[in-house]
């Protein structure tokens, strides 16, 4: 078998015999560029000097870089789509163009790597009724010795790029132009649930597309007319696990040496057979949502209900379903944890420290697939009964959303769990009881939920109720003086600042998690009554950090543990918190320290 990583140095070798020059490819998460959560191709950090700046290594360049597409999640489950995958790239800013570029890469794929001509389709752009079809690159590929029976013509919406899309989706002064793109004729036979006949672009899985050349060439004019950049420039990915697969002769990419170590881990995990129909698309997910979480957690990603953290959860609780559907919820963390270390050690050097990021790895996916399961097991539940109940074969969006707010069930986990019994989800009213949900969020934010709440999801409430616990433990741990100056509680943790003047000792953090954890197993109902902020002071409520209080205020009391002025929202009973468990603690100032703390 041919490794991807003589694939990965031959691309790069091959490059640089031609003068290409290897730049260190663009972190995952970029930094400055708020148009985007991650770095999804190569050409990214090049689209200053795509635009005609010089680029101080000079005209031709070449890379790998790692990249995440969050586009291709819900395609993820085949046998080429991923989630997380590396793109070699190579480019030409004003020097080579055409004719060279295509040379070049039908050179590498057919001398470098040694695949069969004849196995390989192309496909041009045919052009639209005001830019030319490409005859210059069908004619190309014809003298490199490409079939003319192998050669494709697509329009705007397959062989044309911009960072826009289409020709008429580009904004003034946008540039792009035609792209040719390679495939790998696999063999197979066609699938004609994807049309009658076959061809590359068709989706059957048959035609795996293994390289792209993009010519810029092009700049949008405020008419709408397009003409010719004084610098055109080349611009070419290629998928690294396609290729691999390609060059073996593979047909799925999940049997490359980049995925075969972790389906054999979830064989011996789940103890099933890859092979068996059923278990391939969900042991593809598992595998390629696990991996992309672990190199996302290794760049620096914190789960959360936001923006990349947002992403993060999502992969990780798309893995975890799927491996409660092949049975596997007893050892799922015990399985993540293995893949986790699998991936760490096939990435340490390259995207990933192994030695600085790996317990921090284990310890994010392994807290966030224990959480999740907690709660997934109730939310099925749940989700069985309103099947049951539902009239037709759609299922409401409203109780879509009320599964993703109770039980953090991202929108695709429920279309995928109810798709599996003939169901689909009504999408549309998802999408509106989400905006009106986040609309009254935003007017209780400046209202009655203050306190540092990101939400009011279950799991947030029940972080925001262990605050008030964690509180009252710290003044009868440390003494009265404690008192809180901040909190900022997520679906995934609790952040509590109080004023103090040392730094605690391991025993009085075991104590204050004693006292929390005690009043919780005693399951206390937690009461609220209105009162004016006079009768609360008497009544000798704790108030929140300098907030300022209307003359009528809300009480929680826990029994005779805990009384705070609060504008909520709290559980109602102590017992639905689990285990609550300190994570750290920290200086925030000369006489400040914030603890974060789990609910378990």
């Amino acid at each position: 078998m041919v490794s991807a990583k003589e694939v990965r140095e031959k691309y790069i070798s091959y490059f640089e015999r031609l003068g290409h020059k290897k730049i260190a490819p663009a972190l995952l998460v970029p930094k400055d560029d708020p148009t985007t959560l991650f770095t999804s191709s190569g050409m990214q950090q090049l689209i200053p000097y795509l635009r005609g700046r010089a680029h101080p290594m000079g005209k031709r360049l070449v890379d790998v870089q790692p990249c995440i597409r969050t586009n291709d999640i819900a395609e993820v489950g085949d046998n080429r789509h991923l989630t997380f995958l590396e793109m070699l790239g190579n480019w030409s800013l004003g020097d080579y163009f055409k004719r060279e570029q295509l040379e070049f890469i039908f050179n590498f794929f057919t001398k470098e790597l040694s695949l069969p001509k004849e196995r390989l389709c192309v496909s041009v752009f045919k052009g639209n009724s005001f830019l030319p079809k490409d005859e210059e690159t069908y004619e190309m590929w014809r003298k490199l010795g490409v079939d003319a029976g192998r050669i494709y013509f697509y329009g705007d919406e397959k062989n044309w790029w911009s960072r826009s899309g289409v020709p008429n989706d580009m904004p003034y002064s946008e540039i792009g132009g035609p792209d040719s793109e390679v495939f790998y004729d696999l063999g197979s036979l066609h699938d004609k649930d994807f049309g009658a006949t076959c061809h590359p672009n068709c989706g059957c899985g048959r035609f795996l597309e293994i390289g792209n050349s993009v010519f810029i060439q092009f700049i949008k004019e405020r008419d709408g007319s397009f003409k010719e950049l004084p610098q055109r420039n080349v611009d070419f990915g290629g998928g690294l696990e396609r290729i691999t697969a390609a060059v073996n002769n593979n047909c799925d990419v999940y049997k490359t040496d980049l995925f075969s170590p972790i389906i054999g881990a979830l064989e011996e995990h789940l103890k099933k057979d890859y092979t068996s129909e059923n278990n391939v698309p969900l042991m593809r997910i598992i595998a390629d949502h696990l991996r992309a979480a672990t190199i996302l957690i290794g760049s620096g990603v914190e789960p959360s209900n936001k923006a990349e953290g947002y992403v993060l959860r999502r992969l990780l609780r798309r893995a975890r379903v799927k491996l409660h559907l092949l049975g596997s919820d007893l050892a799922a963390t015990d399985c993540a944890g293995t893949i986790a270390a699998l991936v760490l050690s096939m990435y340490d050097g390259l995207y990933v420290d192994k030695g600085k990021s790996g317990s921090l790895v284990h310890s994010t996916i392994k807290g966030e697939l224990e959480r999740f399961g907690r709660t997934m097991d109730r939310g099925l539940r749940v989700l069985d009964r309103l099947m049951r109940k539902e009239p037709s074969s759609t299922f409401s969006g409203e109780k879509a959303f009320m599964l993703y707010e109770s039980y953090g069930f991202p929108f695709e986990v429920t279309g995928e769990i109810v798709g599996q019994r003939g169901f689909s989800v009504d999408e549309a009213s998802f999408i509106r009881e989400q905006r009106k949900h986040a609309q009254e969020s935003r007017t209780a934010s400046s209202g009655m939920f203050k306190g540092g709440l990101a939400d009011t999801s279950s799991e947030t409430i029940k972080l925001h109720t262990a605050t008030h616990l964690l509180h009252a433990a710290l003044r009868g741990v440390l003494g009265g003086s404690v008192s809180q100056k901040g909190s900022n509680i997520t679906t995934d943790r609790l952040r509590f600042d109080f004023l103090f003047n040392r730094k605690l000792s391991g025993d009085e953090i075991k104590e204050v998690e004693r006292i929390v954890n005690y009043v919780i197993d005693k399951g206390i109902d937690i009461k609220c009554k209105e009162v004016s902020l006079a009768d609360a002071e008497k009544e000798g409520a704790l108030a929140f950090f300098g907030e300022k209080y209307s003359d009528r205020v809300l009480v929680y009391t826990v029994g005779n543990f805990s009384k705070e002025i609060c504008g909520g929202p709290h559980v109602k009973n102590t017992g639905e918190l689990g285990r609550f468990k300190i994570i750290s603690q920290e200086s925030v100032g000369s006489a400040v320290k914030r603890i974060k703390a789990v609910l378990l």
